[in-house]
């Protein structure tokens, strides 16, 4: 019996040297792959498909319906209490935040701070009318901050594109309002890793 765990544990050891044996040649094999390393990249993939009329419209209210000219209809049985339930869930969540990203474009306390930041919301909404603006005052500073990014990786393409016009900018984590809903334009973004060539 004792020569039998004694062979036990000499196969078991011979088994797990083989497989460290086989993950460092892996290994070397990997990374004689000459001159690659890992980076971080963004990627856009498309987002599920959303009708965009249908946003904020009361599911029983966009049932089809005879008396509306359709040519057939949905008849729903339920309680009360179950439409009222719904509405008042709609309505509870209508202004409701979530926790997201921003790029913050102006952040200042001079004397010339609120002004400035007047100017600087005007201009920014006059370059980039689709992008959703905010300003705010957190004593003593004055901000406008821009975008509602669920993600850092979203918010990192939107300093992209608005970096030129406004140098200073930077992601900032705080409370996002609901991001409208673009059937035309649904995609996300993401962060992943990918090899590339090691730079000299």
């Amino acid at each position: 019996m004792k020569m039998r765990k004694t062979f036990s544990l000499y196969a078991l050891a011979a088994v797990l040297s083989a497989f460290s044996a086989a993950s460092s040649l892996y290994a070397q094999e990997i990374g004689e792959t000459a001159g690659y390393e890992y980076a971080d990249s963004v990627i856009f993939r498309p987002a599920c498909a959303v009708d965009s009329t249908l946003v904020g419209i009361d599911v029983f209210d966009a049932m089809p319906s005879r008396a509306a000219g359709d040519k057939a209809g949905v008849g729903i049985s339920q309680s009360p209490a179950i439409t009222a339930s719904m509405r008042a869930h709609i309505a509870s969540n209508s202004s409701r935040s979530i926790n997201g990203y921003r790029v913050r474009i102006f952040f200042d306390n001079r004397q010339t701070a609120r002004a400035e930041s007047e100017q600087t919301l005007r201009n920014f909404r006059s370059m980039f009318n689709d992008i959703a603006a905010y300003r705010t005052y957190s004593n003593p500073y004055f901000k406008v901050t821009v975008g509602d990014c669920r993600t850092k990786s979203e918010a990192m393409a939107l300093l992209a594109r608005i970096k030129p016009s406004f140098p200073g900018a930077f992601v900032v984590k705080e409370p996002i309002c609901y991001p409208a809903v673009d059937k035309n334009n649904a995609f996300v973004t993401d962060t992943v890793r990918i090899l590339i060539p090691k730079s000299n």
